[in-house]
């Protein structure tokens, strides 16, 4: 490796010095990796959080953790000297490398948490959020493929320019600078915000359709008294069954009957049919139904108000195939919206958060590359590059301190409680 420190007066160097850079540095890089180390082994260790989404969030995590190992020390050692670079070269171009990789990852693997989520809410039916399927795993690998061929031509020689110089470490290529801009922000940025609107219309059309499912129910005061009328009922039916005397033949009994239905009875042959009451508006097969049974308890556990009045219902001998197929469907609809509902609160955060971090960043570096008349000072390009790496520690604040589970484990993990 070629020396390329330059020499500088101690003296100079100490005055050039920004303590500021060290002091916003160096918790910056603590909060990164204590955030993402904490996300990692939430999904790691907790098997409840081995979900499809988390696993996208966990790619997250390592690129932005990566990012805050091998990428800020040397950065806030650079911005602590001034914006002197005082290592080798080849140091600064393998630093290129994977600030713009992991920058880019980072920013798609935004991107696919948007794919995901679009998925899960716009086509619930098609999506299986405790299961890991291919769908998801190329998403992934797409990812840090793409993030890798971005970045590549940094470390195969296209920083290293005529005429270079050492005290700055910077991409030396203004069009590299836009072709990486274009695919680490300038494309994904849309597709995400397309997404996150379909997203956020798909949660407001389940809303209404929602409101307006529940305006079709009958007040509670009458589904009340329709129960307490069909448990009256069904009492009566009950004392009425209980009259009912069956005369058979010898050695016929009503399980022969029972299995063999076209078996042909004698008119001499003493029995006696009595139309059962009872069976009359009943549908057994739907009462013997495991998926019914599974459905409706699954409708039940998260609309409590329903959850009393049909089990009041079922004690009564109704209720269990109230309503089936619309039961099943609302049921369906009802698990979904209620678990994608804090999304839309989450939604203007992602969407807001992202915008500010990354919009200054490439925006200025844009018009850096292309506008070399413009007055762009390295304080300006000091502070929108921060602003960036920020958002790498607002990640894991974002998509996991909206979910009790995630906080949960945290304070587990933080408190070392088994």
């Amino acid at each position: 490796m070629v020396n390329v420190t330059p020499s500088i007066d101690p003296a100079v160097a100490h005055e050039r010095y920004n303590y500021l850079a060290l002091i916003c540095g160096v918790p910056l890089i603590l909060i990164i990796i204590l955030g993402n180390v904490l996300v990692c082994l939430s999904v790691l260790t907790e098997r409840s959080l081995k979900t499809a989404t988390n696993y996208f969030i966990v790619s997250l995590a390592v690129a932005d953790l990566l990012l805050a190992v091998l990428v800020l020390p040397l950065y806030v050692y650079s911005e602590f000297l001034g914006g002197m670079w005082t290592l080798s070269m080849y140091i600064c171009d393998a630093l290129m490398t994977m600030d713009v990789m992991l920058c880019t990852a980072s920013i798609l693997n935004l991107c696919a948490i948007s794919v995901d989520r679009y998925i899960a809410v716009v086509v619930p039916l098609k999506y299986n959020r405790n299961q890991f399927s291919v769908r998801q795993l190329v998403l992934i690998t797409a990812t840090w493929v793409l993030s890798l061929g971005v970045a590549s031509p940094v470390i195969f020689g296209l920083n290293q320019v005529p005429n270079r110089n050492p005290h700055v470490c910077k991409l030396e290529d203004n069009q590299f600078v836009v072709y990486s801009s274009i695919c680490s922000f300038f494309v994904p940025c849309p597709v995400m915000l397309l997404l996150y609107y379909w997203i956020f219309r798909g949660l407001k059309r389940w809303s209404s359709g929602c409101s307006r499912s529940h305006l079709h129910w009958p007040p509670r005061g009458r589904r009340s008294l329709s129960l307490r009328l069909g448990a009256a009922l069904q009492k009566e039916k009950g004392r009425a069954r209980e009259k009912v005397v069956y005369l058979m033949p010898a050695g016929l009994s009503p399980a022969s009957l029972t299995a063999t239905p076209t078996t042909p009875i004698s008119p001499a042959s003493p029995v006696t049919l009595i139309k059962d009451e009872h069976a009359e508006g009943q549908t057994p097969a739907a009462e013997s139904d495991p998926m019914t049974t599974q459905m409706d308890s699954v409708s039940d556990a998260e609309n409590p108000k329903w959850a009393t009045e049909d089990e009041s219902g079922r004690e009564n001998g109704v209720g269990k195939n109230h309503r089936p197929h619309a039961g099943r469907r609302h049921s369906k609809s009802n698990r979904v919206s209620r678990r994608e509902r804090k999304a839309m609160r989450v939604l203007p955060v992602v969407v807001g958060v992202f915008l500010a971090c990354w919009t200054p960043f490439f925006v200025v570096h844009v018009t850096k590359a292309l506008c070399e008349s413009c007055d762009i000072g390295p304080t300006l390009i000091s502070v929108v590059t921060w602003l960036g790496y920020v958002n790498s520690a607002v990640n894991p604040i974002i998509y996991t301190a909206f979910n009790v589970e995630f906080r949960n484990v945290f304070h587990k993990l933080l408190c070392c409680r088994s």
